[in-house]
């Protein structure tokens, strides 16, 4: 091809004695940028500086924790097939975090952490949802440095070049000539993703600035939003993954996710009082 998005041959660097993971530096800063956004849009809710990066305490350890476990039960293979090494699914540098455990002990987390702060969950989470979407695009650019996360074939101008890779050495393999193995061009489903979790995070801001929501309704909107991108993603991957009824896993779970944030915008709705002010006085609770 005469056009295509390059790929890293190589993922981790030597700083020192250090070891730095280019996937680990993503995901580090996705969460830097989360708690940067949500602190603004809490203390437009009558939040107090700092209060954010307390509950990411809770919040972040826990999410890291929780989308790890998901992904080795979900994709066992790697850790507990044949020839697996069940120590490596304590590698979480070299990738595989799946969103929803991510997410669902990350909320666990952030709520013990509202309860220490002294705010309502939902005033919080809702004032983290954009935040956290962009934190999942920032994230996935660690995918695009491991070589991994991609469709099928593809000649288009934005087709993603994917080198042949050494998960344990963090780079790609090289032939005889020293030259990286090229394994062909593929659709960069990653950089979709990334795309899709921006304009995800923009709907939501949008969605507050235009309708009087009630409390908990934007958490709704983007539990409920993500799978709609997720599931079309999820179809375009060629990646191993455990199938269930003709489908892959991240397939079936998605469109629970998806429900499950129907019922939160619904049940908001009939429950939560109206933010009826954004302003930087507007009280929480």
């Amino acid at each position: 091809m005469l056009l295509a998005i390059p790929s890293p041959t190589v993922s981790a660097f030597q700083v020192g004695p250090l070891t730095i993971h280019a996937y680990a530096l993503c995901i580090l800063t996705g969460i830097f940028v989360a708690i940067w956004l949500t602190q603004r849009r809490l203390e437009a809710r009558g939040g107090e500086p700092g209060q954010v990066l307390d509950i990411a305490t809770y919040a972040v350890p826990a999410g890291i924790i929780g989308g790890r476990i998901y992904h080795v039960i979900s994709s066992p293979q790697p850790y507990f097939g044949e020839g697996g090494n069940p120590v490596d699914a304590l590698k979480i540098w070299e990738g595989g975090l799946g969103i929803w455990g991510a997410i669902a002990f990350g909320a666990l987390g952030a709520w013990y952490g509202t309860r220490r702060v002294g705010i309502p969950f939902l005033t919080f989470a809702d004032a983290a949802a954009p935040g956290v979407a962009l934190a999942q695009a920032i994230g996935r650019f660690g995918n695009w440095f491991n070589n991994e996360l991609y469709g099928g074939p593809t000649d288009l101008p934005w087709g993603l070049t994917i080198h042949e890779w050494d998960q344990s050495a963090g780079r790609a393999v090289r032939d005889a000539s020293g030259e990286p193995v090229v394994l062909g061009t593929f659709h960069p489903v990653f950089l979709y993703e990334a795309i899709w979790l921006v304009l995800l995070a923009a709907a939501l801001m949008l969605a507050e600035r235009r309708f009087t929501l009630a409390r908990g309704q934007v958490l709704g909107l983007y539990v409920a939003g993500y799978p709609v991108g997720r599931i079309v993603l999820e179809l375009m991957r060629t990646d191993d993954a455990t199938i269930i009824l003709g489908q892959r896993i991240n397939v079936w779970t998605s469109l629970v996710v998806f429900l499950v944030g129907i019922t939160i915008v619904v049940w908001a709705g009939r429950t939560q009082p109206r933010d009826v002010s954004q302003s930087e006085t507007a009280p929480l609770g």
